[in-house]
């Protein structure tokens, strides 16, 4: 039984990048942990037409993988198709977004998230409300770079550290996150750079996984 972090794009270096991320988080958990690429996706989630067309072919993938698997992640900040392969797999299923929000919540009281275009606000803002937290964000500020022009470390670097201490000072943000699967080499030397705590949602949401897995491991030797 594996746990499946699966990227809705087709981005082989991003799921690279995811895989990296969670490796550390291997030695704690029951099962393997597998990062895979949706082939069908697009090479980076940037509109709600992105969102929308990777769920039909998200829902394949993951019913595919359903007997070998002990839960699934879905590894894009826009948690596409989340309630669908919910109700669809008998497995827990994870979504970073909303992972990475309610991690920040037992870290902070104010939430910064970055994102990575100023278009991709709107979707956050109505999951977050949608999540009726709102209160808790101080707000969400763009790097305005698309997923592939996140390969290039320098550039996405300084515009983190840009926008992280906007968020810090300005929207006065405690705990921040990273609003993208594309950006998971950032946390520590963000956290660093900032002093504040930074939650990257690729490994807030494998480590909830996790937690699902071992909860059910312990019922069913007590069963």
């Amino acid at each position: 039984m594996t746990i499946y972090v699966i990227n809705p794009n087709s981005s082989q270096h991003v799921t690279d990048g995811i895989d990296r991320a969670v490796d550390p988080m291997r030695a704690a958990s029951p099962v393997p942990i597998a990062a895979r690429t949706l082939a069908e996706g697009p090479p980076g989630i940037e509109s709600q037409a992105h969102v929308d067309g990777v769920v039909a072919p998200l829902l394949t993938h993951c019913a595919a993988l359903e007997e070998d698997a002990s839960a699934f992640v879905i590894a894009c900040y826009s948690d596409p198709g989340l309630a669908a392969v919910r109700e669809q797999s008998a497995r827990p299923v994870v979504g970073i977004a909303e992972a990475s929000i309610l991690t920040a919540m037992t870290m902070g009281q104010r939430f910064g998230i970055i994102s990575i275009l100023s278009k991709s606000i709107p979707r956050h803002m109505r999951y977050v409300g949608a999540m009726g937290v709102m209160d808790r964000l101080a707000a969400d500020m763009p790097l305005e770079l698309g997923v592939l022009e996140l390969a290039d470390e320098n550039r996405t670097f300084e515009r983190l550290k840009d926008v992280g201490t906007r968020l810090r000072d300005t929207a006065m943000a405690d705990v921040l996150i990273l609003g993208c699967a594309g950006m998971t080499a950032f946390r520590t030397d963000l956290e660093n750079y900032l002093g504040l705590p930074v939650v990257e949602p690729c490994q807030a949401a494998v480590a909830m996984a996790i937690g699902r897995v071992a909860l059910q491991k312990t019922r069913l030797e007590k069963a």
